[in-house]
């Protein structure tokens, strides 16, 4: 049965003068939704028009001969060898060239392909519903189409750009090695030059041979296996570069040289396939598949573009990529699955809540002081900042920042998982649950440490000073920061969000030391090795340069919850903080206040408080922290129902697994170690 609107869409390229751009236009328009991200609306229309190619022969001729005039017309080098690979001019010059051209938009070369798909793909968020379109139904759609592409492309222009675009490629690739940042991994590194050199001989050797045949298909000629075995020796290389990158530190830079880098071998690994059919016709079917990969690369690619959002987010997945290694392999510190590390997390989160109980009446005492706003934001931070080191230089826990941390683990292990396989869930469902066991025994180390210390400085100060430490209005100032009802929630989000960024920049730092060599510079400092002698001085260098992150992520941390009261009152907007641990610790301090003369609605009522803002802390800064970690990964993950049924399974056989180490947790962690 013939849909009528795709009728009128190929009815718009019938007649000898049609325009083949135009003529895709329309049927682009057939297949796309009203909303983007209506995927499903697509897969349906693409469905149809696939059937009605496969068995209308007349159609599928007239939509073949609007993608020879497309193709066979124009420029193609740009769209094969640039459309889904990160530009060479790098991120920041990009970012430049995209900005200008929202100003003042460049002049369109109709003669040139990728400006031509503009025309095809007129909307900016096209890319959404093309890039999740099934693959299957996509090999279906250039399987009825690639005749004209594939098949006959002996006798035009598109072999003969493809293989102008594969020498391009080709050559980028020869000078890889060659960029400064990639010599700083080592010497291995360094002698690896002639690999990737010989891409690029290899790529002409190949282009040669395969015109020469071109003209004389009798002359023999070398297939693309030879060139593929090079560029299977270039990506080994490249991945042994992330991984030296993540032990000796890496700068966004060479994130960015490794992933273009990776982007173009591939490109050559499609290019060098396409071409090596035409050598073997029984190579057609490998040849569509490549053809599939391409178009589902480059089309979205070239519909974002100048896309100046996609440009930034790609950026910040970049970005992401370079820290958040450092902060998955800190994250594994926080994952307690035997009954002694969880005995170790519930005293370091006990030690950890006695601190924040002083450092919560610091601020109380603070904010008494005759201060101007600077002032204020000032002490706060130092108060916050130079606690939160104290607690890390001390080995103990603070529980909200653990989601920051162990999402990166959980990104890493979801990423392990290979789709459509229920037992691969497993490795998952017990870190997931190790996580929220150790994450229970955290929060409560803190506040059932935090509220009882507070309440005994509070009285003990009380007994020394021979009157309450805090006044009523104080205290009815606290516990309205607890009301559920207030802009608590927001309050908690804002805090969850510093809990994110604190784990970035602790990732961040932590890259920084290792990949500037802070420790061997430090040692460096005549004035350290004359105050605390050479051999202390060392010791100071590797201590600063293991902890940086640590230190710096903790002490910022400390800043950004010190100054958002401050910027709140200078806006004018409700901007604050609420964090769980300093809620406890307020609430026992409003309790001494008040003399324990509170009805326990009111008790309750604060207590509720300080159960939201735990959950919300952790809340947010878990989801951002998750949703950073597998972006920067390329993680896509499609087994979420079934990891949410495999999760609740395992609640209901072993509910007591969520807040203690079960038998059979403590017997899989004892027969793996």
């Amino acid at each position: 049965m013939n849909d009528p609107l795709l009728d009128v869409a190929l009815a718009q390229g019938v007649g000898a003068d049609a325009d083949p751009v135009r003529s895709l236009a329309a049927l682009v328009a057939y297949l796309r939704p009203a909303r983007a991200d209506a995927s499903g609306d697509t897969a349906e229309r693409l469905r149809v028009l696939v059937e009605r190619l496969e068995r209308d022969r007349a159609a599928a001729d007239l939509v073949r001969r609007h993608l020879g005039g497309l193709f066979g017309k124009r420029r193609l080098v740009g769209f094969f060898a640039e459309s889904g690979i990160l530009p060479p001019t790098g991120f920041f010059s990009e970012l430049g060239r995209i900005a200008a051209h929202r100003l003042l938009p460049e002049l369109p070369a109709d003669d040139d392909l990728r400006d031509a798909l503009g025309r095809v793909f007129k909307r900016r968020d096209d890319w959404v519903w093309v890039q999740a379109l099934p693959r299957e139904l996509s090999t279906r759609l250039w399987a009825a189409l690639s005749e004209e592409l594939l098949v006959n492309q002996g006798a035009g222009r598109v072999r003969e750009q493809m293989l102008e675009a594969l020498l391009v490629v080709a050559y980028r690739i020869g000078g890889v090695n060659a960029e400064r940042e990639f010599l700083r991994l080592g010497e291995a590194f360094a002698d690896s030059a002639p690999v990737f050199r010989s891409v690029a001989g290899e790529a002409q050797r190949f282009a040669d041979g395969l015109r020469d045949w071109w003209g004389d298909r009798t002359r023999p000629v070398q297939d693309e296996r030879h060139l593929l075995v090079l560029v299977d020796q270039c990506q080994q290389l490249l991945r042994r570069a992330r991984r030296a990158s993540m032990r000796q530190g890496t700068s966004l830079h060479l994130t960015y040289l490794i992933r273009r880098g990776e982007q173009s071998l591939e490109r050559i690994v499609i290019l060098a396939q396409l071409l090596g059919a035409d050598l073997k016709p029984e190579a057609r079917s490998a040849a569509l598949l490549a053809w599939t990969t391409l178009m589902s690369t480059a089309l979205p690619a070239e519909n974002r573009r100048n896309g100046l959002r996609e440009h930034l987010s790609s950026g910040a997945a970049l970005l992401a990529l370079r820290v958040t290694d450092n902060a998955a392999r800190t994250g594994e510190h926080y994952v307690a699955d035997t009954w002694p590390a969880l005995r170790g997390m519930w005293r370091a989160a006990m030690g950890a809540g006695a601190i924040i109980a002083v450092l919560a009446l610091l601020k109380i005492f603070a904010s008494k002081l005759t201060l101007a706003p600077i002032g204020v934001a000032t002490v706060y931070s130092l108060i916050y900042g130079l606690g939160f080191v104290l607690v890390y230089m001390l080995h103990l826990t603070i529980a909200t920042k653990q989601p920051a941390m162990t999402a990166q683990t959980i990104a890493n292990r979801l990423g392990e998982l290979k789709p459509g396989r229920v037992l691969d869930l497993t490795p998952a469902v017990d870190l997931i649950v190790a996580v929220a066991r150790t994450q229970f025994a955290a929060i409560l180390g803190n506040v059932m440490v935090a509220l009882p210390t507070a309440i005994g400085v509070s009285l003990l100060l009380a007994q020394l000073h021979g009157a309450p430490i805090i006044d009523i209005g104080k205290a009815s100032h606290l516990l309205d920061d607890l009301d559920p009802l207030s802009w608590l929630p927001l309050h908690a989000a804002i805090a969850g969000v510093f809990l994110f960024l604190s784990g970035v920049l602790t990732g961040y730092f932590d890259n920084w030391a290792t990949y500037a060599r802070v420790g061997a510079r430090l040692q460096r400092l005549r004035w350290l090795r004359v105050v605390a002698g050479p051999a202390r001085a060392r010791r100071v260098a590797a201590y600063v340069e293991e902890h940086l992150g640590g230190l710096m992520g903790n002490f910022l941390f400390g800043c950004m919850l010190g100054t958002a009261g401050t910027l709140g009152v200078i806006l004018g907007l409700p901007i604050d903080i609420r964090h769980i641990a300093f809620a406890a610790a307020n609430l026992g301090y409003a309790l001494v206040a008040f003399d324990f003369a509170l009805p326990w609605v009111t008790v309750a009522w604060a207590g509720l408080g300080v159960a939201l803002i735990g959950a919300i802390n952790l809340a947010v800064s878990f989801a951002l922290a998750l949703w950073m970690a597998l972006r920067a990964r390329a993680v896509v993950f499609t087994q979420t129902r079934a990891l949410l049924a495999a999760l609740w399974q395992r609640v209901r056989r072993e509910p007591v697994s969520l807040f203690v180490v079960s038998r059979s947790a403590q017997a899989d962690s004892t027969s793996t170690s």
